[in-house]
């Protein structure tokens, strides 16, 4: 058999048309691997094909031939990632409002190389981009390898933050002000990504949208606040801080009523304590940051939800439904 022009590609091409091509519900024969590797120019007898399908397993691709009828069919058994898996990493890309609609549909093209051509279809069927709210900040992927980078050089990181304004532009805020800031860590909240760290100039720990933050800078300055990080569980912070809007931190206590408990689950954890009061409502001590966000989200719950103390927040709360009175009379 003569030799094709592209002989030393043969591996390579091999494992690509398996792993394209095949899965646990598609098979390929003998004869339509050789015709497969003669549309790249490469030539290759029954044999050698054989013991190639074996040098894959050193690449990590395990590949399985089954008789059927008089001949061979076979298919790669085992890949990196399963397809549910898959679907799981392509609905989180799709939610996150802080990964643009342009690089989604790229990250979500390339997650597609990890299965075969058939898979890669069942992803694309459930790609819904187009029309999401999505941030416009293309530079955010380098914001975040940036603050990576800060955190385990222990160093500060500088920046500038904007918001929108009526014309829908960029606005910088504090009229252009660079932000000091010690990276301690990322959290992911309610589809956003924040930067959580430490203000030395205020003594306080904050946060800040990183799709909002721009042209950012590492110090040379070593980070600060360890000391308030140390006592500092993340995820305890963003279930505390209700749209990552910050508060005076405070301990609040609520009567609930029962066919409320799963709210009151899903927003502090199955760890919280309920104590039962009568039988139509519990009461539960939460930790939260006390912020209109929170006298909202009890507004939200209506007659099911009452906080009993601290009087300062029951004042607040007072203080809050007064002034919506005004606004709507």
């Amino acid at each position: 058999m003569p030799k094709g022009t592209n002989q030393k590609f043969k591996l390579y091409r091999l494992a690509q048309i398996m792993l394209e091509r095949t899965d646990d519900d598609h098979y390929i024969t003998m004869p339509e691997i050789m015709a497969a590797l003669g549309e790249y120019e490469i030539t290759a007898d029954r044999k050698s094909i054989y013991n190639d399908l074996r040098d894959l397993e050193t690449l990590g691709i395990e590949v399985e031939g089954e008789p059927v009828g008089n001949r061979y069919h076979y298919h790669v058994v085992s890949r990196p990632f399963e397809l549910p898996e898959l679907k799981l990493l392509v609905d989180a890309i799709q939610s996150s409002k802080f990964i643009t609609e342009r690089k989604t549909n790229a990250l979500i093209k390339k997650l597609e190389h990890l299965v075969s051509k058939y898979e890669a279809m069942k992803l694309q069927r459930q790609v819904y981009v187009s029309g999401r709210i999505k941030t416009m900040n293309e530079s955010i992927y380098y914001t975040v390898d940036a603050i990576h980078n800060a955190i385990s050089e222990n160093k500060k990181i500088r920046f500038q933050y904007f918001q929108w304004n009526v014309k829908k532009e960029m606005e910088l805020r504090h009229h252009g002000a660079w932000y000091h800031v010690s990276p301690w860590g990322l959290s992911w909240y309610n589809e956003n990504y924040y930067l959580v760290g430490y203000d030395a100039g205020a003594g306080l720990i904050k946060h800040y949208r990183v799709d909002k933050m721009l042209h950012i800078q590492m110090s040379e300055e070593k980070r600060e606040g360890k000391e308030h990080f140390k006592k500092l569980n993340m995820a305890d912070y963003a279930k505390k801080s209700f749209g990552m809007f910050g508060g005076k931190e405070q301990a609040v206590k609520l009567r609930v009523a029962n066919n409320l408990a799963g709210v009151i689950i899903d927003r502090f954890g199955k760890d919280v304590m309920m104590i039962p009061e009568d039988e139509g409502h519990f009461t539960v001590n939460v930790d939260v940051h006390v912020s209109k966000q929170f006298l909202g989200w009890v507004f939200s719950l209506g007659e099911g939800v009452k906080i009993v103390s601290p009087n300062e927040v029951v004042e607040e709360m007072k203080t809050e439904a007064e002034r919506l009175v005004r606004q709507y009379s």
